[in-house]
């Protein structure tokens, strides 16, 4: 198994939340548009999803920060599972000259509209699906709040092929400590399947055989 990592917490912890207030905003029906990952989802109402937001370079640091942590050289190769619009990717060139990124996303919308200078290295594809790559392909494979959209049964697989298509791995997912934590969690959450303590995910990495590193975020 590998390590915890705090690669992406001072940016989830940037974001201010009103728990209670998402929860009241007929959730049910935010949840349902959230869940087509359509246009609603990444640039529509705050309730739907992510809001819409013009890429300020926040992702930029956490580039830097996991090249010098796996040590990749010149010629890399990074995949991201769940890419979304690919605002991590865009900048591993940018952290890492001569870097070869590669990105899926389960949502046309996002891919359709992705950063130019990398769009032509993604595609749509659904992470429980096998994944069109070859053994250890890539030096680094990133999932970030991604896996724990998928319901039990699709994790297993998504995880096998990660293991699969990975030299190092890393994962980020939604987790909870206390019962504090996992109503905010289900307060917050529009497309989350699995909702799993920590020990619990640590258990599943090891049913599952993934060895790469984790993180999780907390609400």
């Amino acid at each position: 198994m590998g390590a915890e990592q705090q690669f992406f917490a001072s940016l989830h912890t940037s974001t201010k939340r009103d728990y209670l207030s998402r929860m009241m905003d007929d959730k049910a029906h935010c949840m349902e548009v959230a869940r087509r990952f359509d246009r609603n989802f990444f640039d529509g109402e705050r309730r739907y999803g992510f809001g819409g937001y013009r890429y300020d370079g926040r992702w930029l640091p956490m580039a830097e920060t996991m090249a010098a942590h796996y040590d990749l050289k010149p010629g890399a190769k990074v995949l991201e599972a769940g890419c979304g619009k690919g605002y991590l990717l865009c900048e591993f060139p940018r952290a890492l000259p001569g870097c070869q990124v590669h990105g899926f996303d389960i949502s046309t919308y996002a891919i359709e509209n992705s950063k130019p200078e990398i769009r032509d290295q993604l595609l749509v594809h659904d992470a429980k699906d096998p994944w069109p790559f070859a053994d250890k392909e890539f030096d680094l494979v990133i999932s970030i709040a991604v896996l724990h959209n998928l319901p039990i049964y699709d994790l297993k697989p998504a995880m096998v092929e990660m293991e699969r298509v990975a030299k190092r791995a890393y994962l980020c997912v939604e987790s909870y400590r206390s019962p504090a934590e996992l109503f905010a969690l289900q307060c917050w959450a529009l497309t989350a399947e699995c909702f799993f303590s920590n020990r619990e995910w640590m258990w599943l990495f090891h049913e599952f055989g993934y060895s790469g590193d984790y993180e999780f975020i907390y609400f």
